[in-house]
């Protein structure tokens, strides 16, 4: 007969839901003062993040939200790499320089091999270090000059919001073209209304946050080579590839928006969004290293290494940069272009489908930029908004983003999807049953307003 005695204070319990901790609500304002069993810590928070949406369901953000195993066994084996220290992780230094030259090979640059780049936590880093480089080149030009230098002014479309942060953080004046009638993107023919001596550089976006579409880079180079000839104001231009820069040089390859275009003198572009890789990585490229003024790079003595940097932030985690070097060699450039058709093929598709429903009008429909569609309602009275649609998608899990345009057209209301790598057209087909479903319950069950507002925020 077997013998069976109490367990001792402290001592585990049979299950993980018996034991004291989780019993409790966890702390939310102090350290508790205990430590506590790993396996009962991990499974608890895992419970809580049951909360968050369903990332691969995302269908609002531009960001990757599916990775091969391969690129999970990568970051663990990354984790403790600090890819600032370039004297202790050496090989990190290396597959980052590497990465900095193919996508300089990429963009068309004439001197990839020596051109200078460098990664970042993202797009919105990578943005603003190619702001400041124009500042600082504008300012040190004026000196030479003779000129003031207290009013430098950057002349943009609608860009994401990164670009204002950089505007009131470094003290430029932003000037942002808005979109007037029937517009999507930047008007090159307004530029002469916005360029003057103090503009330190022109951001067209390709692919904008709002509308998917490719500013027309080639057009508004043109439009300041005139500028240029008639007034003798030399503007140069920083292209906000965020997305479009790993979707163009694949799908559209004749497109003329990079460093082919003598004007365009740094390219700014997001890993973590269409490069594939895992979220926290963004890249800038100079087309030489004479875009890049020297007083911008620090020469750190860093943990015994000497190391140039320019960065806003320091250190890193190395990871997402090997992560985006395994992408480059697992994929190659047959690789991503299939995998961006596919995107582009199944965001076509979806609008198609979409159209055939009856309150929607398409307003992008995957075509001449960004894997995406978005649409807004046809006039009359449907029974919801699109925020309604936004809201009770997310009943099953999706979630879609719906927003006003901006500028002069915040009266236009669309809802936007993103297809990523890994939304597959039968990902697409469910959420599109299930658009179909919420449609017919809106008919049943029309809503009364009191004025909805949108509550997406581009990021």
């Amino acid at each position: 007969m077997g013998l069976h005695y109490g367990k001792e204070k402290g001592e585990n319990c049979d299950d993980l839901y018996e034991e004291v901790l989780s019993r409790k609500q966890l702390p939310k304002f102090s350290l508790p003062q205990e430590s506590q069993p790993a396996d009962l810590v991990a499974q608890l928070l895992k419970d809580e993040l049951l909360m968050d949406g369903n990332a691969r369901q995302n269908l609002a953000t531009f960001c990757s939200t599916w990775m091969e195993p391969s690129v999970h066994e990568i970051m663990d084996v990354c984790i403790d790499k600090n890819m600032i220290d370039k004297d202790e992780y050496p090989q990190t230094a290396e597959i980052e320089s590497r990465c900095v030259h193919i996508l300089a090979k990429l963009w068309n640059s004439q001197e990839s091999e020596t051109t200078v780049g460098c990664s970042t936590t993202g797009s919105s880093e990578a943005a603003m270090l190619g702001g400041l480089a124009m500042k600082w080149r504008w300012r040190k030009k004026r000196e030479a000059q003779g000129l003031t230098t207290d009013k430098p002014n950057i002349v943009c479309g609608p860009v994401q919001i990164c670009w204002h942060k950089f505007a009131r953080y470094f003290d430029v004046e932003m000037r942002e073209i808005p979109l007037d009638g029937d517009e999507v993107c930047m008007n090159p023919d307004k530029l002469t209304e916005y360029v003057d001596e103090n503009t330190i550089g022109v951001v067209p976006t390709l692919g904008v946050t709002y509308t998917c579409v490719f500013e027309p880079v080639e057009v508004i180079s043109q439009k300041l080579d005139e500028l240029h000839a008639e007034k003798g104001i030399d503007v140069p231009i920083h292209v906000d590839g965020a997305s479009g820069g790993f979707i163009a040089p694949f799908v559209n390859p004749e497109l003329k928006w990079d460093f082919r275009l003598p004007r365009v003198v740094s390219i700014n572009s997001s890993g973590h969004k269409y490069g594939l890789a895992p979220l926290g990585v963004g890249w800038v490229v100079w087309r030489d290293a004479a875009h890049l003024p020297d007083e911008l790079v620090f020469d750190v003595d860093y943990l015994g290494g000497h190391m140039p940097t320019f960065a806003l932030n320091f250190s890193r985690p190395g990871g997402q940069i090997v992560a985006q070097y395994y992408n480059f060699l697992r994929l190659g450039f047959d690789g991503y272009k299939g995998i961006q058709e596919a995107c582009l093929s199944t965001a076509q598709w979806l609008a198609d489908e979409i159209a055939k429903i009856g309150p929607f009008d398409l307003f992008y429909d995957g075509r001449g930029g960004l894997p995406a569609l978005s649409y807004s309602l046809k006039e009359g009275d449907w029974g919801f908004t699109l925020y309604d649609l936004s809201d009770r998608m997310r009943m099953r899990g999706w979630q879609i983003a719906s927003y006003p345009l901006p500028g002069n057209r915040q009266d236009t209301v669309i809802q936007r999807i993103m297809i990523r790598h890994g939304v597959s057209l039968d990902m697409a087909s469910l959420m599109l049953e299930d658009l179909k479903r919420c449609v017919e319950y809106f008919e049943q069950y029309p809503q009364v307003h009191s004025g909805a507002t949108s509550t997406f925020h581009h990021g």
